[in-house]
């Protein structure tokens, strides 16, 4: 037999290497899937989807930003659930223990010694110093999900 013919002939080897091919592809895929499940690889995290509603409003004769949750989720404010921006600066929470932020509760943005704070009308009253902008200005409000660095709330609020 001539050896040219004796390649063609023998065919037996090809289907093992093929099947320990597919064996060990099935095995890492396997491997990938169950890490991804372990390690909790899953889907990211995601911001609450609520409406909040930004208006100009005057407590006493200062002038302060009344945030309106109209619907949707409710929003934690915390400090390490979620960050609050009026015109780049922080926003200190300055609420009760329930850090709850619902659907038809209203929240007061104030200025106290150029500081920023978050907090309801009750509170808000006792401790103003000044506005928190000027009448005919324009305020912009961020409420960031700290979790999912996603935005919940872009306001842009005029006075």
């Amino acid at each position: 037999m001539c050896k040219a013919n004796q390649f063609l002939e023998e065919e037996g080897a090809v289907s093992p290497v093929i099947g320990v091919i597919l064996m060990v592809a099935i095995t890492v895929i396997l491997a990938a899937v169950i890490a991804a499940f372990v390690f909790g690889m899953g889907p990211p995290e995601q911001a609450p989807q609520a409406s909040i509603r930004g208006s100009a409003d005057t407590v006493g004769t200062f002038n302060v930003l009344k945030l309106e949750h109209q619907g949707g989720e409710a929003i934690t404010l915390t400090e390490a659930k979620t960050k609050v921006t009026v015109d780049g600066n922080a926003v200190i929470f300055s609420l009760s223990s329930d850090t709850q932020f619902d659907a038809g509760e209203s929240l007061y943005l104030y200025n106290d010694t150029d500081e920023y704070y978050l907090s309801p009308k009750s509170f808000v009253s006792g401790n103003l110093t000044g506005n928190i902008v000027s009448t005919g200005t324009t305020s912009n409000v961020k409420i960031v999900d700290v979790g999912s660095q996603q935005m919940i709330a872009d306001l842009a609020v005029n006075f």
